[in-house]
């Protein structure tokens, strides 16, 4: 947990109106239907399809005293005594404290990105991993800008492991998300179709994927994506494909077979 007023300090606020310093803070809101634990909770009104500063009462009403607010309508009138933050920008804040938390653990980070496969492939590693260690993972598909912040909001001190996913749509947010979740192993799954909209080319998509292995000391990853691709970091790579040469050959036939080199 966090006292509110530790959450000012990391957030940076243009303003604030604290009432109780010592609020602790267990819990991420952004939805006023899903409040549990209201009085250990934060509400960050997000500016997404929906203004989340018109459920502020709503909110209020069911015991949420913690706010962090982007639009600034002197919202201590009508809450005289919530603890409100305001920020320039609710989503950044969130993925600011996220980041913070994130680097208070020094256990691995598998990070997995990809147009396909991202979950599948977190849910196996888990049930592989897991008679090994003490692993944490994203919830369901929690892989956008918001849910990577809320992911990261639950790695505690009982895990000895996280994996976790970073989906994007569009250039410019992989690095957002790296910066959050700062993965000690990268691990690409594969690279298709999907959210083809928000790129020029295939490779223009590559490399904003790969942004997410930017220090990285191990990157996995499909040789076909990256063949004519220059890395532009240098972490220990393992690739895989059909044909020879790469650190795992997978050899078709009436059934898989994996060589490695």
């Amino acid at each position: 947990m966090y006292k509110i007023s530790e959450i000012v300090q990391i957030l940076h606020p243009n303003r604030t109106f604290i009432t109780d310093p010592n609020s602790l803070v267990q819990h991420l809101f952004y939805d006023s239907r899903k409040i549990v634990q209201a009085d250990n909770g934060v509400f960050f009104a997000l500016q997404k399809s929906r203004d989340g500063h018109h459920y502020i009462k709503e909110a209020y009403d069911k015991g949420v005293r913690n706010f962090v607010l982007q639009i600034d309508e002197e919202q201590e009138l009508l809450f005289p005594d919530a603890n409100l933050i305001w920020v320039s920008d609710s989503l950044e804040a969130m993925q600011v404290l996220a980041a913070f938390h994130r680097q208070k653990f020094s256990f691995p980070v598998i990070g997995i990105t990809g147009s396909n496969g991202k979950t599948i492939v977190k849910e196996w590693l888990y049930q592989l991993m897991s008679p090994e260690y003490k692993i944490y993972r994203s919830p369901k598909s929690y892989n956008s800008q918001l849910g990577v912040a809320l992911s990261l909001w639950g790695l505690s001190d009982q895990y000895n492991l996280a994996i976790i996913e970073a989906g994007i749509s569009e250039k410019g947010e992989m690095v957002k998300l790296e910066n959050m979740i700062k993965p000690t192993i990268g691990l690409l799954t594969n690279i298709g179709v999907a959210h083809k909209a928000g790129f020029e080319s295939k490779n223009e998509k590559i490399y904003e994927k790969i942004n997410l292995f930017k220090d990285v000391e191990t990157m996995i990853f499909p040789s076909r994506y990256v063949e004519d691709i220059q890395l532009p970091y240098r972490p220990r790579k393992f690739s895989w494909g059909l044909m020879k040469g790469f650190h795992w050959r997978f050899i078709p036939s009436s059934r898989w077979m994996i060589s490695s080199r």
